[in-house]
């Protein structure tokens, strides 16, 4: 640098405070700032009014150890939801529903299964069908015809998932009405087997007073002889069979002792004799049944329907379309429709 020259300086301008900015322009410029993408609307099923229907309604008789096994699918029972609707079999009508289970072998996924298929079984009545339960099973030598209240089941209303939320609208008149067990199964635990096995043995029990029964009409009589060292099972009818001939042929084929032929004619008597006098008061029991009846009465039970629902085929659950049976059970007999 040369003597007597002065030295070129360079300044930087001070910044002002941001407040002085904002006093001086009146405003701040505002970074601009990327506005995230909308994420796209989740939307869940609207959940049917009488969704949950099938699975509110007891499976009678089905083994405590199969439950898990029944509700292992979703299956898909909007046949039955349908059947309430405008236009539907059971639209504006007293509907009491009850379920069972039917094990059968179908296909899922390309291979054969033996599956608990639950059904639904809905009965047209003005008035509750039964409220009684048949026990009886191939293991049980005696039939018991029992109150319901004693299996802890009863007809409760059921309510649509609509009216569930308003106490007004669940005290209003129901119209559908199904079958409800109260047993819990950490009950069970505290049961005698006895005990746990008659919910498995039980049938909805129904009883028809306009027509005999095959009980009023058998003659057929089963028989037990207890003898040791072989009990003697067999059935007599005492309209085709002849007595002297029947027991000789157990002789022949020694399923019954040379020397117990008199008691056990006897024996087989005496069923015979009881199987008559049970028939007998059957049907006149069921002649005064009809003749204090009313004609109110007499014409729901003509105009009683039984309507039998299987699930619907989708492609989460097997398909049953090939195994579908008009047979409710030995009381109710037949279903009038199978859907």
């Amino acid at each position: 640098m040369r003597k007597g020259t002065k030295r070129k300086t360079t300044h930087k301008p001070i910044e002002e405070p941001t407040s002085k900015k904002v006093a001086a322009h009146g405003k701040t410029k505002r970074a601009k700032v990327s506005k995230p993408e909308a994420a796209e609307p989740e939307y869940f099923p609207e959940k049917r009014n009488l969704e949950d229907l099938w699975e509110q309604v007891f499976p009678v008789g089905t083994e405590w150890d199969q439950l898990d096994t029944v509700y292992q699918y979703k299956w898909n029972f909007s046949n039955l939801e349908d059947a309430f609707e405008e236009g539907g079999e059971l639209y504006n009508k007293t509907v009491y529903l009850f379920g069972c289970t039917e094990p059968q072998l179908v296909s899922f996924q390309g291979q054969g299964k033996v599956t608990m298929i639950p059904v639904v079984v809905a009965v047209v009545s003005p008035f509750p069908p039964s409220d009684k339960i048949g026990i009886k099973s191939v293991q049980r030598e005696t039939e018991e015809i029992v109150p319901m209240k004693q299996m802890k089941m009863d007809w409760i209303p059921y309510i649509p998932l609509e009216k569930r939320e308003s106490q007004v609208e669940r005290l209003k008149n129901s119209q559908i009405f199904i079958l409800r067990c109260t047993q819990r199964r950490a009950g069970l635990k505290h049961m005698k087997i006895e005990r746990v096995k008659k919910f498995e043995y039980c049938l909805p029990y129904f009883y028809q007073p306009l027509q005999e029964d095959e009980f009023e009409q058998s003659t057929v009589v089963p028989i037990l002889f207890p003898i040791d060292p072989k009990p003697v099972f067999c059935e007599f009818d005492w309209e085709l069979d002849e007595l002297e001939e029947f027991i000789d042929k157990l002789i022949e084929e020694e399923e019954l002792p040379a020397d117990q032929k008199e008691p056990f004619k006897d024996f087989l008597k005496e069923k015979v004799r009881e199987a008559k006098k049970a028939n007998r008061e059957a049907r006149e029991a069921r002649k005064k049944a009809l003749q204090e009846m009313s004609e109110e009465t007499k014409a729901a039970f003509e105009n009683m329907k039984f309507y039998k629902f299987y699930p619907v085929s989708t492609p989460d659950t097997p398909d049953v379309s090939n195994v579908k049976s008009p047979f409710i059970n030995r009381y109710y007999g037949k279903a009038h429709h199978v859907l």
